[in-house]
């Protein structure tokens, strides 16, 4: 199975460990780069403007993400450094940088010339515990107001190497996670056959936030999108949606990360019976996801709306389903569920509203929030976190059925949380669904409800083919 979890728990092979960094002519020319006049994507902004807010933690408050994958053979160093740089320069998210101006809390974007891209190899000796190789990682790479916040290593072995690349999530989403590992593989074997294969060039993040700023500049408070959006949250009480549990965080010290990962189905059969109960009620998967989160959300709270928010990939040209970047955004799914719900009386209605929120997917909520009147009874505040939920089947992504053969792993670093992210991924012979929430006494045991809740409905669904909130009450 490919690897989840938190760098803390990436336990890589011990070996001869080499990492690729910037090399400081590199960096000195990325510092000199001009001001750009395409401005960063909404979500960068405020995620840039978050890490400023909170730059003296004690700890790295920004994401880092970190991909690692195993080959076969010996390690070919000048064709590992020659993937590198063509890896960052053919992927032009890397090439920016972002300064941040503390009077005015402005983000303004500089762009590196790729010709002026050079990443180079430092070898580190042998590393035999996987502490020592978690901490060099984390310590080497960046922050997000760092051009180079990015690093890439392999530790070889007699059997083996294994590749890793580190990138702050400024320049990545999920998505992303799974391209990166496909294109490196596909570049380095490219060096190995002299050049004969290249991959298609890839399509350009800058243009994508281009695109995106251009279209929400124009945007009103009466453009339907920002009114749909304006009136789910009025609806919510002028409030963004919170996870149905206690997770004792939100005080004024910093509530650190924890992640748990947890099968739902062991086999791809009850996965295939959980879509095919979807499809026969007019719905797709990720709908019929929300449906079970507002069913466990009803049997919590009593609340008879949901208000929950999924992540949609925002690409949508040929090449950019080949590039890296954060091409996301938040989308709405509201779905009412009432003392007689059933699953197959609301996945249906879900799929609709999951629908409407997708035309949503180019209106960042960053935007929206930036439209609303001083009168408004709408009050959210800066910083704002907002419990997630997430169905990715893996199987469609590309390069997918080699992830298990290669030890493909996906970790992010301890951050900061005071909500909850929750994901489910359908891999060809199982379903796991990853929970990441803050690390208090109260949210591990309100995540273990929710979890053994939403478990709950899953298998219900899978084996019965519905579930109802009513007829598992009397079961408990």
């Amino acid at each position: 199975m490919i690897n989840f979890g938190l760098i803390d728990e990436w336990e890589p092979r011990g070996g001869t460990l080499t990492s690729w960094t910037a090399t400081p002519a590199s960096v000195a020319r990325a510092a000199s780069a001009p001001a750009h006049p395409v401005p960063a994507s909404h979500q960068q902004e405020e995620y840039l403007r978050a890490a400023a807010r909170n730059s003296s933690t004690g700890f790295r408050f920004s994401r880092l993400c970190l991909i690692s994958f195993d080959l076969e053979g010996t390690l070919d160093r000048e064709a590992m450094t020659a993937t590198v740089n063509e890896f960052i320069r053919r992927h032009d998210t890397f090439l920016s940088w972002f300064s941040h101006g503390a009077e005015d809390d402005s983000i303004v974007r500089h762009v590196i010339d790729p010709d002026g891209v050079e990443f180079a190899p430092t070898t580190h000796g042998h590393r035999e515990h996987a502490s020592e190789i978690r901490t060099h990682v984390q310590d080497e790479t960046p922050g997000p107001f760092h051009w180079d916040c990015f690093t890439f290593g392999t530790i070889e072995r007699e059997s083996g190497f294994t590749i890793y690349f580190a990138v702050d999530h400024l320049n990545s989403d999920g998505v992303s996670q799974a391209l990166a590992c496909v294109d490196l593989i596909a570049l380095y074997g490219n060096e190995l056959g002299g050049g004969s294969n290249p991959p298609a060039p890839a399509g350009s993040y800058i243009d994508y936030c281009r695109r995106e700023r251009e279209g929400t500049a124009v945007l009103t408070a009466e453009s339907p999108q920002i009114a749909r959006w304006l009136s789910l949250l009025a609806d919510n009480g002028g409030r963004l949606p919170t996870f149905p549990l206690d997770l004792g965080a939100g005080g004024a010290d910093y509530t650190r990360s924890a992640i748990t990962t947890v099968r739902v189905y062991d086999d791809d059969a009850s996965g295939q019976r959980l879509e095919d109960v979807c499809r026969a009620h007019g719905s797709g998967v990720a709908a019929g996801v929300m449906a079970a989160a507002a069913l466990v959300a009803h049997e919590f709270t009593g609340t008879e709306r949901y208000l929950g928010m999924t992540p949609k990939n925002t690409r949508s040209t040929a090449s950019e389903f080949t590039s890296v970047g954060w091409f996301t955004n938040l989308i709405p799914v509201v779905v009412d569920v009432h003392a007689d719900s059933t699953f197959t009386s609301i996945v249906g209605p879900a799929q609709e509203s999951f629908a409407a929120g997708k035309t949503m997917s180019e209106v960042s909520l960053h935007r929206v929030l930036q439209l609303i009147d001083d009168d408004s009874d709408i009050d959210i505040a800066p910083g704002w976190v907002v419990p997630m939920v997430s169905y990715i089947d893996v199987r469609k992504l590309p390069g997918a059925q080699m992830f298990d053969h290669i030890n493909g792993g996906v970790f992010g670093n301890r951050g900061s949380s005071e909500e909850v992210y929750l994901w489910v991924n359908r891999f060809p012979d199982y379903t796991v669904m990853t929970l990441l929430y803050p690390d208090s006494d109260q949210a591990r045991d309100s995540i273990k409800l929710y979890i053994d809740r939403l478990l709950g409905v899953f298998h219900s669904i899978a084996t019965t083919g519905d579930y109802s909130p009513a007829a598992a009450s009397t079961n408990r």
